[in-house]
């Protein structure tokens, strides 16, 4: 982009924003001083209510009700946009710095088409006339990689899927080709291929146009080979903030560390008894601030000096700050674990998928119950089928069928963990709702504790639905708004008739110590806690029954790591005390790593690989496989922060900026990078194609893939089950040599 100003476009120094309620102020950030160069990608790490989104609103000026700037500077292309009228500033937002919200789906108005939205800013900061302005937001879809702009271009949010919802967040932010992008938590809840699509588009368009760009995120491993710096918020405060590199290869706050190895993928350098580092305690209070380091309660090496006295941010040299007086990682000075002074470097935290090396089980052995392979199984799932209906026409008469859920088997020992992964759509929370009886299936048996459940008359069945629990995704949706919790845990208790009336106080007690929760929780309600409290209360909920099974649709998925680890450390030892087994549904294959004996990978309503979690994490049988773990945003050391594929051949299908599209014509407005090659999106599951259903978007797709579906069957060198002509792996017979892991195109 000519013209970019050769010293920093945004430049905040001694940043203060408070919001004001009730006659209290809380310090939502604290003296925060950073830069961003054109060019540049900043991430701000931190766990949620550090004061990460409230540094990015405070850019924009976009506060919450009583939120108010006290104190600062933030200087964007040398204007200061705190001395700037509201009305000046609307000039600013959306045409000089433009903002991704980390939830489109409330950001998006739902009345309006989604190119109108678009739109919109062109009309009002660049004079374009409608119809030009129409163009260019059918030009910002195809730009970000929306298949048929035209035709989402007249269409609304509700009719999107989530990772194209965020596409057309992306391309309404960059309309007017702004300065300075800030995405705030801009792959939340994503599964990882549209997560890695999202953070690539942003990186080449960040690179075409000389963008700014702050990256707002709790996940580490995301900021992975995407910024250039990084800075760690804690407590309203930048208490770390280096290059990404640095920071990565040897974190200085203990507060950044502990984010490390709170990581589900650094569980395989531990040893087998270990499970992942949980931050003890909760970020501190923002309306009452306590003398000395705000992270000293928190904090396995504090000392005395900790409490009483205020770290700067400074280091061991300009390029590499932080805010501790006893940082880890400093020669003389690196402790082992529990704050003792040891000998030996300081950490440095390397990605289990590239170490290579096996996760000695992360306590596998000890979590399940010894099983004899030919044991019957808890849970045998034969031939599932499900299709939904639709409707087409005038009349709205049936004109085809999704098809969600195609031919499923597999089987869960009791005491075991059974992990489903895929991306978004691929037909796992099908499974799960056929599972716990809120779906019918139109074929296929379940077998759960020797009864066929799909056989059952509907009566018969909600009458056995206890020994089959289910976490829902999103848990404040699950939960009454209306009612305590004491209730929202007795009402199972009422509808089975598992425990007289007057034994259900003691039964809410006994689950609510179990799952970490204080006892005076049972007079509150689910919107008076925090996200990682409504997941325990779900989980109570689910255990309070005392069920064999647990389903669990992406229990952790929205959660930022030290939270995320205290909830998986918390399954595993309820899954040891009651001897429990889950259906893990994730679309994070390190979760499912994790916490699964077992993997199934779904691809559109088909299980393409099932095997031993060790065998498919490491050596992949299906291409698919091999793709979704090529986009796990991996947490490397190194300058280059780059992850190599598992195999020696450069993946395909990587996007990279293509030819220029067509301009607008309109003043200011230029001409921008396409991206070369089809939208990367799956095909059409009313209308799967025929054979293999993965070959459209398989780099190995032969003719017999078109015409022969591939049936699960045993890999001829691994112990997994692979539904694929060509495996990947040894070349075996009618497999093309050399075959090595793709890239989802």
């Amino acid at each position: 982009m000519s013209g970019q100003p050769s010293g920093p476009v945004l430049e905040i120094a001694g940043l203060h924003t408070e919001i004001r309620r009730n006659g209290a102020a809380v310090r939502a950030v604290d003296g925060v001083s950073l830069t961003v160069a054109a060019g540049e990608c900043l991430g701000l790490v931190g766990e949620s209510g550090c004061g990460k989104t409230m540094t990015a609103r405070s850019v924009m000026r976009l506060l919450p009700a009583g939120g108010v700037i006290t104190a600062g500077s933030v200087v964007l292309a040398g204007t200061e946009l705190t001395a700037l009228s509201e009305r000046n500033m609307q000039t600013i937002r959306g045409n000089d710095v433009g903002m991704v919200f980390q939830d489109p789906s409330s950001s998006l108005d739902p009345t309006m088409q989604v190119g109108r939205q678009i739109a919109e800013s062109v009309v009002v900061h660049r004079g374009a006339s409608r119809a030009a302005a129409a163009a260019r937001a059918v030009e910002m879809l195809s730009l970000v990689k929306i298949a048929d702009p035209e035709r989402v271009a007249r269409g609304y949010p509700h009719q999107l899927s989530g990772g194209m919802r965020q596409r057309a967040m992306i391309a309404a932010a960059l309309a007017c080709e702004p300065r300075l992008l800030i995405a705030d938590e801009p792959t939340t809840a994503l599964d990882v291929t549209t997560q890695r699509d999202i953070l690539d588009l942003i990186g080449d368009l960040r690179a075409a146009l000389g963008m700014a760009v702050i990256l707002v995120t709790h996940d580490l491993g995301v900021i992975a080979g995407r910024t250039e710096r990084v800075a760690v918020m804690y407590g309203g405060r930048i208490v770390e903030q280096a290059a990404t590199s640095a920071v990565f290869a040897g974190p200085r706050h203990p507060y950044t560390e502990a984010l490390f190895e709170a990581l589900p993928e650094m569980a395989s350098s531990q040893p087998a008894s270990r499970g992942l580092y949980s931050i003890p305690g909760r970020p501190p209070d923002l309306v009452t601030r306590s003398p000395g380091c705000s992270f000293a309660q928190r904090c396995r090496y504090v000392r005395d000096w900790c409490a009483t006295h205020e770290p700067a941010l400074d280091g061991d040299h300009p390029g590499h700050g932080y805010a501790c007086f006893f940082p880890v990682g400093v020669t003389g000075r690196a402790r082992g674990a529990g704050g003792q002074d040891g000998a030996g470097g300081g950490v440095t935290p390397v990605s289990a998928w590239v170490s290579g090396r096996g996760r000695q089980a992360a306590g596998r052995a000890a979590t399940a119950a010894p099983a004899s392979t030919a044991a019957e199984p808890l849970l045998r799932v034969s031939g599932l089928v499900k299709d939904y209906p639709v409707a087409g026409g005038v009349l709205g008469r049936r004109s085809g069928a999704v098809s969600a859920v195609a031919d499923v088997s597999f089987e869960l020992l009791a005491g075991q963990t059974f992990g489903l992964v895929g991306e978004s759509g691929s037909g796992k929370t099908t499974v799960a709702r056929l599972l716990v009886g809120l779906e019918r299936p139109d074929a296929g048996a379940i077998v759960f504790d020797g009864a066929d459940l799909a056989a059952m008359p509907a009566r018969q069945r909600r009458q056995r639905r206890s020994g089959i629990q289910l976490m829902f995704q999103d848990s404040f949706a699950s939960l009454d708004p209306r009612m305590r919790v004491k209730s929202i845990l007795s009402e199972p208790l009422a509808i089975h008739q598992t425990v007289r009336r007057r034994g259900y106080r003691r039964q809410v007690l006994r689950i609510l110590d179990e799952v970490g929760l204080p006892a005076d929780a049972e007079n509150q309600y689910a919107r008076e806690f925090s996200g990682g409290q409504r997941q325990r209360l779900a989980l109570a909920r689910a255990l309070i029954q005392r069920p064999a099974l647990i389903v669990a649709d992406e229990p952790v998925s929205a959660l930022d790591v030290s939270v995320q680890a205290q909830i998986l450390n918390l399954m595993r030892k309820l899954q040891r005390q009651y001897e429990l087994s889950y259906l893990f549904i994730s679309h994070d294959l390190s979760v499912i790593r994790y916490m699964a004996d077992t993997i199934g990978v779904m691809y559109l309503g088909k299980l393409v690989e099932t095997g031993p979690a060790e065998e498919i994490c490491t050596a992949p049988g299906h291409p698919y496989t091999a793709s979704l773990i090529a986009a796990v945003p991996a947490v490397v050391t190194g300058p280059e922060m780059t992850r190599p594929p598992l195999a020696g051949t450069p993946l395909a299908g990587t996007l990279s900026a293509g030819t220029l599209s067509a301009g607008t014509g309109q003043p200011g407005m230029a001409a921008l990078p396409g991206a070369s090659g089809p939208p990367a999106a799956g095909p059409d599951p009313a209308h799967p194609p025929s054979g293999c259903r993965f070959r459209l978007r398989c780099a190995f797709a032969r003719d017999v893939c078109a015409e022969q579906e591939p049936a699960l069957r045993p890999h001829a060198v691994r112990g997994q089950l692979v539904a694929c002509h060509f495996p990947l792996g040894p070349a075996t017979a009618g497999q093309v040599a050399g075959q090595t892991m793709p890239s989802i195109a």
